[in-house]
């Protein structure tokens, strides 16, 4: 399995890398070193570095993902397809890909932008590596959902849609919280007038709750999916990670894994519809 894995990755590398949309990427990853690494100023300082080249490698691991799932939804690679005991070794081999070629990209910028920048010497170049990889990977992941080669019916509408009421969900619970509360008060008073007492009890609690520690708590729960990125960030600009920082990206390595066996149970049973 492992073999078939390498071999299909190694194709999917040269027709993604050694083309046209290849060699525009590697334009771009130079024009992104040239205007925010200029040679002649040196980058300022190593908080700009993890920050700014992190930011580059989840931007082009989400579109290079979707390039790499482009080429393999095409009918050319049909034959490789149901030759493999399972699509989830092509389905692998896709993220392997777009992981490698973004992986190549973000060390051209970083080596770049190591003229005249910053000093890894220091102990802080080992936080590098679980920040950066764990970031590509989840971006990766995140793209196949959003590419035709995964997506079944209206899942990408689902996973996308789900992330987006969390992250309304934290900015605005202040709000949304005291609006879901006086809605269910009205409703305890309709159960009041049916006569359904016990229930309208319950509801009333949990509206008093709401006006109480409810504005905190869904605030945090609704934060916790995008947790891992301001916990980042956070020990970043600080200068170091504490323990519970620490955890980060394993947190976003954990998200990945079950977006991608999502994924892969979507791939698994879709009916494949390769384009030309």
């Amino acid at each position: 399995m492992t073999q078939r894995i390498w071999v299909l990755t190694r194709f999917l590398i040269q027709r993604t890398l050694f083309s046209l949309t290849g060699i525009l990427y590697v334009i771009l990853a130079l024009v992104y070193w040239r205007f925010l690494f200029p040679a002649e100023q040196g980058t300022p300082d190593i908080e700009n570095y993890f920050l700014i080249i992190g930011a580059f490698g989840a931007v082009m691991a989400f579109v290079v993902t979707l390039t790499a799932a482009s080429r393999a939804n095409e009918a050319a690679n049909y034959p490789l397809l149901v030759r493999l005991p399972s699509r989830v070794e092509f389905l692998t081999a896709v993220l392997l890909t777009s992981f490698l070629v973004t992986l190549m990209l973000q060390l051209l910028v970083a080596a770049l932008a190591l003229i005249g920048g910053p000093n890894l010497l220091s102990g802080r170049a080992l936080e590098i590596p679980p920040i950066w990889l764990a970031t590509n990977v989840l971006a990766a992941v995140l793209a196949m959902h959003a590419s035709d080669f995964v997506a079944r019916g209206w899942s990408r509408v689902y996973i996308y849609g789900t992330l987006a009421l969390f992250l309304v969900g934290q900015s605005s619970s202040s709000s949304f919280v005291p609006w879901l509360a006086r809605r269910l008060n009205t409703f305890s008073v309709t159960l009041i007038n049916r006569g359904w007492l016990d229930m309208a009890a319950s509801i009333n609690r949990l509206v008093s709750w709401l006006y109480g520690d409810g504005v905190t708590v869904v605030g945090s729960v609704l934060g916790f999916v995008f947790w891992p990125f301001r916990a980042i960030t956070e020990a970043i600009i600080n200068g170091y990670f504490d323990t519970n920082q620490a955890l980060a990206p394993a947190v976003m390595l954990l998200y990945a894994t079950i977006l991608f066996m999502l994924a892969a149970d979507l791939f698994a049973n879709k009916d494949l519809d390769f384009i030309e």
